[in-house]
């Protein structure tokens, strides 16, 4: 009951002076090492550990965000769009050094060789449809040696 009549009418006093009187720690109240049931060095230091675990995280995060953007710049080079200044500044900002992680490295290289044998000849043969190649290859090599029996007549007349 007292400390309501306290909460009540201390508010009210407070507004009325306007905080001017200086701040009294009640009895109720700790320092913030007390209040976490610490002492000041082990409060300190478990600050202390907090700032290094945000500083590994930020470090975690950022490494994250530079590997991004290289794989970014890697398809704008692939696909020959032009380049961000943002994703340049992230890999920079990371060391410079940045390697993609093997996973993501891995796919882009079976992406490589995909695409180079769809680029070859045959690769693109073989995506026409209905085409069977032996009967292709068979019929070029008829082809050709009819090509070679006329020329052997032409050479003899």
């Amino acid at each position: 009951m007292a400390f309501m009549v306290k909460s009540m009418v201390g508010g009210q006093l407070k507004n009325l002076t306007g905080g001017l009187g200086g701040e009294e720690k009640g009895e109720g109240e700790k320092s913030e090492a007390a209040a976490q049931g610490m002492t000041r060095e082990e409060f300190e230091e478990y600050q202390r550990q907090l700032v290094e675990e945000k500083m590994e995280r930020d470090a975690t995060f950022a490494q994250k965000k530079a590997e991004r953007a290289t794989l970014r710049t890697h398809l704008r080079d692939k696909y020959r769009l032009p380049k961000s200044e943002m994703d340049e500044n992230q890999i920079q900002l990371a060391g410079g050094d940045v390697e993609l992680p093997k996973e993501l490295a891995k796919m882009i290289e079976e992406d490589n060789e995909e695409e180079a044998e769809k680029d070859s000849l045959i690769g693109q043969l073989a995506n026409i449809q209905n085409l069977d190649l032996d009967t292709l290859k068979d019929k070029a090599q008829s082809t050709l040696e009819d090509l070679k029996q006329t020329a052997e007549k032409c050479c003899i007349m």
